[in-house]
């Protein structure tokens, strides 16, 4: 009888639940996903199962959220149950898996609601961040490819689905093992950006200046998000000044937003620009007083991903680039600013981008100099 071979879910499941999440028996382990990714979850069910570990399963339609914005009344769209917020402070590990059957599902919806919506679910996401502080609480992010997926990629599912394995390292012959070669390598990165008070972006139509005094550096190798490879940190909230210009496309909330330009006044976006998805991206800005201040700072390390997908779980990845955050920080690194948006914009590093640490040039076009 021949070798039998695990397919892409069962290896996936494997990676994130013994590599991402480390979980053990009696860990109450909640799964959320589109119905599209059944096979997925079957996989992930049966791992927790085997691991002795609870699953819960919080399915939702691709209409859910569309539906909420466009018919809910203020009551709806305000509405959070309490035992949401039970549930998350009994969970102790969180899966979401990205399968999003329709991209463009969201790009009608009135931006304003959207921004409620989210603001909506921030008690649930600082419980979360509480719980994870306190070593109570792991969570990850991890794809299944589909159509949509692919065609926003302008790939053939086939080619999408190849392009994901080899994004996650399912293909090594211990994907566990190359991400930790992975932790290993992005640790000199890490290090060579600990206790860097004052960073310097420059590039094409950019010259923006961050302090990172007091920040920590985290290395990202595949304990959250899957696909990884990443270094970031969130800056001093008032300590942007300069200019930057995004020229990798993005899409948030199913709108695309190109060639965006960004002009900071003592950490405030006072100017906002783009080719494409102007207005929506003055929407977004004005979600909360926390949405005009960076985030979180980062470089993109995974030489996997190449091209940018339109689906940020692999773009803010991609070797040789560095993404900027505006809204939402993360507390773990240090990061005080508070707000219901969180969107990633991404610039192409390759072509005479530079970072100078304290003065001294660290990285230049896409590579750290260590």
């Amino acid at each position: 009888m021949g070798k039998i071979t695990a397919t892409y879910e069962e290896k996936l499941a494997k990676l994130i639940t013994e590599h991402s999440l480390a979980l053990k028996k009696g860990d109450i382990v909640m799964i959320k996903a589109e119905t599209s990714a059944e096979p997925l979850i079957k996989a992930f069910y049966k791992q927790i199962i085997l691991t002795g570990a609870h699953p819960l399963l919080r399915l939702f339609l691709p209409e859910s959220t569309e539906y909420l914005a466009k018919y809910g009344s203020d009551e709806q769209l305000d509405f959070l149950p309490g035992f949401e917020l039970e549930q998350t402070e009994a969970m102790t590990a969180y899966i979401y898996i990205d399968s999003e059957i329709n991209a463009k599902s969201l790009t009608n919806t009135p931006p304003d609601k959207l921004a409620r919506i989210k603001k909506k679910a921030m008690p649930v996401r600082e419980i979360m961040n509480r719980r994870e502080e306190a070593g109570l609480f792991r969570w990850s992010l991890c794809p299944y490819p589909n159509y949509s997926m692919a065609q926003e990629a302008e790939m053939s599912l086939d080619e999408y689905s190849a392009f994901v394995y080899e994004a996650c390292k399912l293909n090594d012959a211990d994907p566990t093992e190359a991400w930790k070669k992975v932790e290993k390598s992005q640790e000199a990165v890490k290090k060579l950006m600990d206790g860097t008070k004052t960073m310097r972006i420059t590039g094409k139509d950019t010259d923006l200046t961050l302090s990172v005094e007091g920040r920590i550096w985290e290395n990202c190798c595949g304990y959250r998000n899957m696909p990884d490879g990443e270094v970031f940190t969130s800056p001093v909230e008032s300590s942007a000044e300069g200019v930057i210009f995004f020229d990798i496309p993005t899409t948030f909330n199913g709108v695309e937003a190109k060639n965006v330009f960004l002009r900071f006044e003592k950490g405030k976006v006072v100017e906002a620009k783009a080719e494409k998805g102007q207005d929506f991206l003055h929407k977004m800005l004005e979600t909360d007083d926390g949405a005009r201040f960076v985030g979180e700072i980062a470089f993109g390390l995974n030489d996997n991903i190449t091209k940018p997908t339109k689906n940020i779980l692999f773009d803010e990845k991609i070797g040789r680039s560095m993404h900027l955050a505006i809204g939402a920080s993360y507390e773990s690194v240090g990061g005080k600013n508070k707000s219901a948006l969180h969107w990633d914009l991404i610039k192409d590093m390759k072509n005479g981008g530079a970072v100078e640490a304290d003065g001294k040039l660290v990285y230049k076009d896409g590579r750290h100099i260590i």
